[in-house]
């Protein structure tokens, strides 16, 4: 494993988010998510996400996220996926979201 330096830490820019809207994506290579997700002073962001196996659509809405708003923009297939969503493998090879554990502010810095 590479080590970083705090100062690589705080270039990753992660924020909290709510979800707001969740669609199918049927032109994504592997199933996943359009999510639209606010970021409260930072605006409104969309991202793909592939979390299709352990969460449906409506369990997403209102749930808040972690994820990292400085990532180059990405298109993957029609869409342009505007941040990163960040969760972890479990052991199904399964994506489970990383999330705060009480409401937060949207927008506000994970550090």
């Amino acid at each position: 494993m590479e080590t970083v330096t705090f100062d690589d830490f705080l270039k990753v820019d992660i924020r909290i988010g709510t979800i707001l809207e969740v669609n199918d994506f049927p032109k994504a290579r592997k199933p996943a998510y359009q999510l639209t997700i606010n970021f409260g002073t930072l605006g409104i962001k969309k991202s793909s996400a592939q979390i299709t196996n352990l969460y449906s659509k409506e369990d997403l809405i209102g749930k808040q996220i972690s994820a990292i708003l400085n990532f180059k923009p990405r298109q993957i297939a029609n869409f342009m996926s505007e941040c990163l969503v960040l969760g972890v493998y479990n052991e199904n090879n399964e994506v489970v979201l990383l999330k705060p554990f009480k409401k937060i502010k949207n927008g506000e810095t994970v550090s």
